[in-house]
């Protein structure tokens, strides 16, 4: 019997990383819960114990009921019929089984029906179940979407949804249109407030991925004659009240088993989240963070089980006499691909603490006044997680791509046939650097913290850690990319020109994330001997990367741009 979690070490090192202490007793609120629910934690052990429980249940079904259905739901999809989805046969038996689970709605609070869980290890359930079927996690991880419910929505409305989501209704955000793609705030599907108060939706929305839930995030124009994004507020839409038909579900290269779909809303009733006006600018971006660090791990687990399908071919496969795993240059490209796989891995849970840690301290604030301390706390893991969800999305997705691409190339000629999984694998892999905003969004967002030293800043109390002995050479190694790093920067920023800096973001965002994800791996070592290998060959490919970038910067000429850039 497979199972996704517990065949993976990995896991245990992130699940159990020191912060993971703070994060708990903050989100237990000290254990609060302990006489109120039976299966509530009554101590930290307790807390890690229900993780590491029901983890080992979403590997298990991971492992032996979502990949076992990956391949036939991606021949068979989901289909229109009367305007509504069908789900292929597996995704409808995936669903049941992490509904009989329990896994759905499981960061939700335990008064509200779900399990209480950090983002941490809800992340990494996300993780696991997108190496089992990258298609399934996007129906399964929307569970999310219920996090802008609880953060945003009033009292009566949180009581009306997210028990459903924890029971296990689905969800998904309704923000894209026909001529509204990474431009949301070019939205013009039409909110109008009726006499009696209650609002309806009018328009088309378009590649919205899992378009026929049971309950929609909607991004809507409620202004009249606005046209900008302060015109735009955001909706919850019931499915079981009517309005909205399915026009068609996308042809898609790959996740093929999500359905994508045209929604055209006709008079469809609606609630709304929160104040007008504040849809786009606050409640969407709180809702695209939360998607991007599931895209990250989506991205992830993608690269875990490309690396899992290139390593089991290079050791089953003869040529010349002999494994293809012991020629160099094979076994080249698999060390490079686990480099990738365990540096995102690194980022991707370095974010999802700094995610956990800022928005408990948001949740404690609904409660009761911050101490200046958890004020000071509060703010500095706010600026991380802001800096960090770019990063993780853009690096880990971009490395996914990647590892894909070279699962194919191990396999050869077998890899381009639809017979072995790596064929899915790749076609998966291409929408994680597109959906959730492309790699070059990511970049415009990750580009303030360079020439604001947010990263630096984490990098220079990296640097105040003690490492091995034998890690004292590759540390330094990771000194010197950072002083080239900060040189760069600051010979990009001193030219205090706006369309060079635009140019030049995103050799800085990557020069910033070799950097970062090379001192996470550096920590990473000094708890886990396993992780050392890959720390050594990550470092050794950021050092020829960041040299790469500062060769062009140092040898680059203002004037030169417009060899670059179409009028």
């Amino acid at each position: 019997m497979a199972n996704f979690y517990t065949d993976n070490p990995i896991f245990k090192l992130h699940l159990n990383h020191p912060l993971m202490e703070k994060i708990v007793k903050l989100k237990e609120r000290n254990f609060a819960d302990a006489d109120k629910y039976d299966y509530a934690p009554q101590n930290f052990e307790d807390a890690m114990d229900s993780y590491d429980r029901v983890l080992d249940i979403v590997g298990d079904l991971s492992g032996n009921i979502i990949a076992e259905n990956a391949e036939d739901v991606d021949h068979q999809g989901p289909r229109v019929e009367n305007s509504r989805v069908v789900y292929a046969d597996g995704t409808k038996k995936n669903l049941e089984a992490c509904r009989k689970a329990g896994l759905m709605g499981m960061s939700m609070p335990r008064r509200l029906g779900g399990l209480n869980f950090p983002i941490t290890p809800y992340i990494m359930a996300a993780d696991i179940v997108s190496r089992a079927d990258a298609g399934f996690e996007n129906l399964w991880g929307l569970q999310d979407c219920a996090e802008t419910i609880y953060e945003f929505a009033d009292d009566a409305q949180k009581e009306k949804y997210i028990p459903r989501v924890c029971q296990g209704e689905t969800m998904s955000m309704d923000l894209t249109e026909p001529d509204a793609g990474s431009d949301l705030q070019s939205v013009m599907l039409k909110a109008t407030q009726k006499e009696d108060g209650s609002w309806v939706l009018n328009g088309v929305k378009r590649f919205i991925t899992n378009g026929d839930s049971d309950i929609h995030l909607v991004l809507a124009r409620s202004e009249e004659g606005t046209r900008d994004g302060r015109g735009l507020s955001m909706f919850i839409y019931d499915k079981r009240n009517g309005g909205v038909d399915v026009r068609r579900i996308e042809n898609k290269m790959g996740i093929k088993g999500s359905p994508t779909c045209e929604l055209v809303y006709k008079d469809a009733p609606a609630e709304l989240v929160g104040s007008t006006r504040l849809g786009l600018i606050k409640y969407v971006m709180a809702l695209m963070n939360g998607a991007r660090l599931g895209i990250a791990a989506q991205s992830v687990g993608i690269s875990e089980a490309a690396y899992r399908e290139a390593l089991q071919y290079a050791k089953e496969r003869k040529q010349f006499g002999k494994e293809i795993i012991n020629f160099p240059a094979v076994a080249e490209i698999l060390s490079v691909m686990k480099a990738k796989l365990d540096a995102s891995r690194s980022l991707l849970y370095a974010c999802s603490r700094f995610v956990d840690i800022y928005k408990v301290y948001d949740d404690i604030a609904k409660e009761r006044k911050l101490e200046v301390e958890e004020k000071k706390e509060a703010k500095y893991y706010s600026r991380l997680a802001d800096a960090f969800t770019p990063l993780a999305k853009g690096m880990t997705s971009e490395f996914c791509n990647q590892n894909a691409y070279d699962a194919i190339q191990i396999h050869g000629g077998s890899g381009f046939m639809k017979d072995y999984a790596c064929e899915r694998i790749y076609r998966d892999a291409r929408i994680t650097s597109i959906y959730e905003g492309t790699t070059q969004l990511q970049v415009v967002a990750a580009i303030r913290h360079v020439t604001t030293g947010t990263y630096l800043n984490w990098i220079k109390e990296e640097q105040t850690k003690q490492v091995a002995a034998e890690d004292e050479n590759v540390k330094a190694t990771l000194d010197f990319m950072t002083q080239q790093y900060a040189a760069a920067v600051e010979k990009v920023v001193g030219e205090k020109n706006d369309q060079l800096l635009d140019f030049m973001a995103r050799r800085l965002v990557e020069m910033a994330g070799y950097c970062v994800m090379g001192y996470l791996l550096l920590d990473d070592a000094q708890r886990d001997e396993e992780s050392r290998r890959s720390l050594h060959v990550f470092v050794k490919l950021g050092e020829a990367e960041v040299a790469k970038h500062v060769n062009f910067i140092e040898n680059f000429m203002p004037d030169q741009l417009s060899d670059y850039l179409y009028k």
